[in-house]
Order: structure tokens, then C-alpha cells, then sequence
């Protein structure tokens, strides 16, 4: 199921477009609302169509929103997704590679369910795969050729929390991911970087301003910092020409403790 919404009702538009998946809430949301205020037409996916008709919602009255509800993890859906943004929109100028899941939190290495395990593996490896790769086809195939694809890394694709043996090993598989796919895209104009964020202001995070477990065994608040700021610097990435890509980016609450000893 999928709905558009302009100012015209047209089923077409000349808007630079783009695909947000993750887009129901947090970074993914703030992203695509970042660009449909800057006249982006914007592709909303996620696993429940309720938040993104949510988020399309809070978008600038004639802004394009095109929600279509898919599970990344799944081939047919990432198909389908991608097949009704060329059908309405007719190319994809970006992917931000958003979805993904931290899987249950604090379970330590020798207890976690594999079930558990491959849940994240599947949505943060394999769905960011998934929808690289219909994305890269669409860019190679369309006129004028190419575009950008900007995956969601995190600064636990740099160093880990910890019990997050899940989510952190497919961090940093995504800086694998972004460097094979940024090399194999230059024959085509398709650009490809990743941007690593630490503790922004979202649902996922809001227990980290009373108390989050540190590599000490003790726990500490931490600072977080406006979401708004990360979906900035993802349309800055957006919107350079395609000669220049911002390879890895890191947007982290500047008193967190990442850099340095705590």
C-alpha cells in the first residue's frame, strides 16, 4: 500500500528523489522530513505503515511523501519498495539506509539467542545489502545515470557497546558494505558514504540521559544531542554533486564518551 501527497495530486514530479527506509521514527523521520522540507520528493518505508502516514503527516503542506510499508529483510518487499518509487517517480537520485534494529539490549555474548542474533543480522546487514543493491540497479540503469546511497553506520561501527555483540558486528560489516559499494559505483556515478552517529535525541536513546552501562561495569548519564543536527548533516552529504561524496562522517554529542578514555 502506498500513498502520495502534493500540492497537485500529480503522479510525477521533477523533485530530486529519495528513499528513507527506518522512516516511522527517529533519525529516519527527522532525515526524510529534513528533506521534504528542502523539496525533495521522499520514498517512506518501514515494517508499519502507521508511522509513516505519521510522518508524512508532519511534512510541509505540498511536499511529495510516498509511503510504502516493507520489512528491509525481505527480498520481495526491498522489490516491491523500489519498483513503486520508479513507477511514480521514475528515478532515485538516494538511499539513505536507515532501518535497523539494536536487537535486546544487555544480554550478555553467551545467552543471546541465535533467533535474536539473526533478527539483527538480517535487518542491519542483510536488509542494507538488500536495498543497496536495488538501488545501485535503478542508478545504473536510469537517465541520466547515478546517484547517492548514504548508509547509517553508527559509532558502534567504530567501537562497541557493551552486550552488543549483534548489533555492533553488523556496524561494522555496513563499513565494509560502504566501501565496496563506493568503489564498485564509480563506473556509474553512484556515490556511497556513511555516516556514524552517537547519541542523538530519539526514542531509542532516551534512556541514555538517566543511565547507560559503560565498558567499567558502572553506570553513567550520557549527553545526547538534537536529532535535527544528524538530519543536516545527511542532506549536506545529499546535496553535494556526485563528483564529490563525504566518504565517512561522524556526528556525535560532543561530551559523549567515545573519544578518549570515557
Amino acid at each position: 500500500m502506498d500513498t502520495l501527497r502534493n500540492a497537485a495530486g500529480e503522479t510525477g514530479t521533477a523533485r530530486r528523489v529519495a528513499v528513507v527506509t527506518g522512516a516511522g521514527s527517529g533519525v529516519g523521520r527527522a532525515v526524510a522530513l529534513e528533506l521534504l522540507a528542502a523539496d525533495w520528493a521522499v520514498a517512506l518505508s518501514g515494517r508499519r505503515t502507521e508511522p509513516l502516514e505519521q510522518t508524512a503527516a508532519l511534512a510541509p503542506a505540498g511536499s511529495a511523501a510516498l509511503v510504502v510499508r516493507a520489512d528491509v529483510s525481505q527480498p520481495d518487499d526491498v522489490a516491491a519498495l523500489f519498483t513503486a518509487v520508479r513507477d511514480r517517480f521514475g528515478r532515485l537520485d538516494l538511499l539513505f539506509n536507515n532501518a535497523g534494529t539494536f536487537g535486546p539490549g544487555g544480554v550478555p555474548v553467551e545467552e543471546l539467542p541465535y533467533e535474536a542474533w539473526r533478527q539483527v543480522v538480517d535487518t542491519n546487514l542483510h536488509g542494507a545489502f538488500l536495498c543497496a543493491q536495488a538501488a545501485y540497479r535503478q542508478m545504473k540503469e536510469q537517465a541520466p545515470q547515478g546517484g547517492r546511497i548514504i548508509n547509517n553506520g553508527s559509532i558502534s561501527a567504530h567501537t562497541p557497546r557493551p552486550h552488543s555483540v549483534a548489533y555492533t558486528a553488523t556496524k561494522h560489516a555496513l563499513t565494509g558494505l560502504t566501501k565496496s559499494l563506493s568503489l564498485d559505483g564509480r563506473p556509474y556515478g553512484i556515490a556511497v558514504g556513511q555516516i556514524d552517529i552517537g547519541n542523538a535525541a530519539t526514542d531509542m536513546t532516551a534512556g541514555m540521559q538517566t543511565g547507560a552501562l559503560q565498558a567499567n561495569g558502572e553506570t553513567a548519564p550520557e549527553p545526547v544531542m538534537d536529532v535535527a543536527d544528524v538530519a543536516r548533516t545527511v542532506r549536506h552529504m545529499a546535496e553535494l554533486p556526485l563528483e564529490a561524496n563525504v566518504q565517512f562522517a561522524t556526528v556525535v554529542a560532543t561530551a559523549m564518551p567515545y573519544v578518549g578514555r570515557g
